[in-house]
């Protein structure tokens, strides 16, 4: 399913976001990240050239050079900003809270309300994860790591809270799965706005995590070394 292309908004908030400090340097290498970001979505890293991202960003090839050595300092340069932005926001909403569920919530949105807002970025790093090499994706897979810990920590907390027996880690990849693809199918004009989008994933998620945890069909028994068939047929007849 195609992806929409971004409003006017978004494009300014991408803009606003990637300018740092508003210096001149930082608002033109904002620009280039702009352009090369939407050039990486529609070409891919490999299909994509820096004569097309000369085009794109009206910027001469030697000017380009000048803020970037490589493509691949380009790539590195949108992965370490949409990344560290990110876990900041996230920090900076965490920080006076002390709920484990609202927590949470938080964490849902932070991750849906950026990737919304950015999803040609979204869809550029999820398909270009594995291009980065050496120190550039050295970098980027520690960015990565502190924010799995930042979750695994969060559903932790819940458990404690809650008394609660479930593997964190297969709640917090689950939780990821949920939300990390949501730009292939996410449409502004046809799905819900965010506000009510979170709220539906989190009934989703919450449901799996509170009731799941704590109850267990009886037709199903992890341990009773039941075949796929059989439990099959023993889900079938418990309908």
């Amino acid at each position: 399913m195609a992806t929409p292309s971004p409003s006017p908004r978004q494009s300014s908030l991408r803009r606003r976001d990637l300018a740092g400090n508003g210096t001149r340097f930082n608002r033109r290498l904002a620009k280039i990240l702009v352009h090369a970001t939407d050039v990486f979505y529609q070409k891919g890293y490999e299909g994509a050239s820096m004569r097309d991202l000369s085009r794109a960003s009206g910027v001469s090839l030697s000017g380009l050079y000048y803020y970037f050595e490589s493509k691949e300092k380009l790539l590195y340069l949108i992965q370490k900003h949409t990344f560290t932005t990110i876990v900041e926001r996230l920090r900076e909403r965490l920080k006076d809270i002390s709920d484990p569920e609202l927590r949470i919530r938080l964490f849902i949105l932070n991750h849906l309300e950026y990737f919304l807002s950015n999803q040609k970025a979204m869809k550029v790093l999820s398909h270009e994860d594995d291009v980065l090499k050496n120190d550039f994706g050295n970098e980027i897979a520690a960015i990565k790591r502190e924010y799995y810990r930042i979750c695994v920590g969060l559903l932790d907390d819940l458990q404690k809270a809650k008394e609660l027996e479930f593997s964190s880690r297969l709640a917090v990849l689950s939780l990821f799965g949920m939300m990390n693809w949501i730009y292939t199918w996410y449409q502004p004009k046809r799905d819900l706005p965010l506000p009510q989008l979170m709220e539906q994933m989190l009934r989703i998620y919450f449901f799996g995590v509170l009731q799941g945890a704590a109850v267990e069909a009886p037709w199903f028994n992890s341990t009773s070394g039941a075949s796929s068939k059989e439990t099959f047929s023993l889900w079938h007849n418990n309908q």
